[in-house]
């Protein structure tokens, strides 16, 4: 039987990491620096930054357990039956004609109350 022993994160890992947050703020930091500067080029740093802080993020175990979680959920989200558009527009008809339903109902409720309320102190024209 074999087990399979989890990788525990080291010091080196922990400084990846902090590296990635850095190149985040840093790609932040001088988005607002050059303000004067075009849009589209501060933008695009920041996607880059972004981009190279993603790729030094994966490759510490904190990373690497990510993305497997990543891969995990795309399968598990293939296994989901999702409902067809028929079913979809059905449903969505259901609750639209039940939230109507119930608007009313508490209209209705609402409005005898205020009406017993008022007879029953006296007070109002209703």
């Amino acid at each position: 039987m074999e087990t399979k022993v989890e990788e525990q994160p080291t010091i080196v890992d922990t400084a990846k990491l902090v590296f990635a947050v850095a190149i985040v703020l840093a790609g932040l930091v001088g988005y607002y620096y050059f303000a004067d500067g075009s849009a589209l080029l501060r933008a695009l740093a920041v996607m880059a930054a972004l981009a190279i802080a993603a790729v030094v993020s994966f490759t510490s175990v904190q990373g690497r357990a990510f993305w497997k979680f990543i891969q995990s959920s795309r399968v598990e989200l293939n296994k989901v039956v999702w409902p067809t558009r028929e079913e979809t527009i059905q449903t969505t008809l259901v609750v639209l004609v039940v939230a109507m339903f119930g608007g009313v109902f508490f209209w209705a409720l609402d409005f005898f109350l205020l009406w017993l309320t008022t007879r029953i102190t006296g007070q109002g024209s209703l």
